[in-house]
């Protein structure tokens, strides 16, 4: 159980320090080394991860400037896939801080999860982000999941699956997140791909490997 237990918490200490809710992009590390029962580069093209880098910014700045203090908004992109989560006080500003996002450059898609309520405790959003750091402590340990392909965001025990992954992966990373305590719901926000489109993802094998 120590074992368990120190492998957790430095997936979400290492969540954190790549940037909360502003960033899910990179590989997760521990000690300097990338993990994972199965190493992948990010499925977005590098220009895309950028963009996601930019649309998170801008979108998190002009939310702040036209609500200020009013609710409690985290935006996650990927791939040009926006998704809203977190509280605010009324419909209006529901449908506002939607309308802000869809007009930033290069979003493509806004997915308004946004809860009309008083804004969430710090309990709650602690207890949200240790379920977030069991999904992708699962993850890693998983035989069958590249992990680095998966954005994971919880809000009130809601989790949220985002990438481009393959229907078999969006199913195996569905499993993982039901079967995880603390979670009440599971949101698929996956861009589908093929198996075909998965094989030309993957690095290919180095010239002196495919000659063994």
């Amino acid at each position: 159980m120590k074992f368990v237990s120190r492998k957790l918490l430095c997936v979400i200490l290492v969540g954190a320090a790549l940037g909360g809710a502003l960033s899910a992009c990179a590989p997760l590390v521990m000690g300097g080394a990338v993990v994972g029962s199965l190493v992948a580069t990010d499925r977005r093209t590098s220009g895309a991860q950028l963009e996601d880098e930019g649309i998170q910014l801008r979108a998190a700045n002009r939310i702040r400037d036209n609500l200020g203090e009013r609710g409690h908004v985290n935006v996650n992109s990927y791939n040009r896939r926006v998704l809203l989560t977190g509280e605010v006080p009324n419909a209006q500003d529901k449908q506002l801080v939607e309308q802000i996002v869809t007009r930033v450059d290069n979003v493509q898609l806004v997915v308004n999860e946004l809860a009309v309520l008083g804004n969430s405790s710090l309990t709650q959003r602690t207890s949200d982000s240790l379920v977030t750091g069991r999904i992708k402590a699962a993850m890693v340990d998983s035989k069958d999941l590249f992990a680095n392909a998966y954005q994971v965001v919880t809000e009130r025990g809601t989790v949220y699956l985002m990438g481009r992954v393959t229907q078999r992966e969006a199913d195996r990373a569905t499993e993982i997140a039901r079967s995880t305590p603390g979670v009440q719901k599971v949101v698929r926000v996956f861009e589908i791909i093929t198996e075909d489109e998965l094989r030309n993802l993957l690095p290919k094998p180095a010239a002196n490997e495919t000659q063994k």
